[in-house]
């Protein structure tokens, strides 16, 4: 019976334990907690300066945790530098991407996968591999095809492909409809689901826009001034009292709708 009961529970791919970050004498993180299953889409919001990047940031090795731990597959990741963490499975894009202007998609690519994935990679490989990820992000990988030109959707599916270039274990999707209309935004948030369901990558997304997000995420956590005030699955994070008090306030009844009409 227990082997039954244990059989549907998935063991934690990330373990977040009592994380805190301090910096001088503000506490940006307070005692945050979760943990991440393989093949999830785990949503991190709230509103500005909640303490979403500075979690994220702690997990992806930009900053060091004052306190807690950060485990991968079991293992203490908190405080290693970001390019260990990167070799260890955990890929990240940024909220600004940055790419090298002067070099094709297909190079800019390339690169991520000679440096960031965790073996040895030819040149013909870090090529074929940047090569998949323009094709998954839908951009051209011809030698021809350039950054400049690329608008705010373009540039974000190039820092999309740079980080699934580095064939990550975890994606940590920063802001990524950020300077995006709404269609664009859907086709972000269609985008992140197909990763997962193609690529079987999981994925934690911070976001400050809510109503697009809720729409993938199967679970989420909610923060406000460092500490998680909520988490749980979209409709009751959504219906939720105190989210509502200090984060979606006139735009409840908006998400509410959203995961109401989520496909099952």
């Amino acid at each position: 019976h227990d082997r039954q009961q244990n059989a549907g529970v998935r063991e934690p791919l990330l373990e977040v334990q009592g994380l805190v970050k301090r910096f001088g004498g503000f506490t940006a993180v307070s005692e945050v907690s979760f943990s991440l299953a393989e093949g999830e889409i785990l949503g991190l919001i709230g509103p500005n300066g909640s303490g979403k990047s500075t979690t994220f940031n702690l997990i992806a090795g930009l900053h060091a945790p004052s306190g807690g731990s950060v485990r991968l597959h079991g293992e203490e990741i908190g405080g290693l530098a970001p390019a260990t963490i990167c070799h260890r499975g955990i890929a990240r894009t940024f909220q600004i991407p940055r790419p090298f202007r002067k070099l094709s998609l297909l190079e800019n690519v390339a690169i991520a996968a000679f440096y960031g994935q965790d073996q040895k990679v030819s040149r013909q490989k870090a090529y074929a591999d940047a090569a998949d990820a323009l094709g998954l992000v839908q951009l051209p990988g011809g030698a021809d095809a350039r950054v400049d030109g690329l608008g705010a959707a373009g540039l974000k599916k190039l820092e999309l492909a740079r980080a699934l270039a580095t064939q990550p274990k975890v994606l940590l999707a920063d802001e990524s409809l950020g300077g995006l209309d709404h269609a664009e935004m859907e086709q972000a948030a269609d985008m992140l689901a197909m990763i997962r369901r193609e690529k079987g990558i999981t994925i934690i997304w911070v976001e400050h826009i809510m109503g697009v997000l809720m729409r993938v995420v199967d679970r989420c956590i909610v923060l406000d001034h460092g500490e998680v005030i909520a988490q749980g699955k979209p409709a009751e994070v959504a219906h939720d009292p105190k989210v509502i008090e200090v984060y979606l306030g006139t735009d409840a009844a908006e998400v509410q709708q959203t995961v109401a009409d989520r496909t099952p």
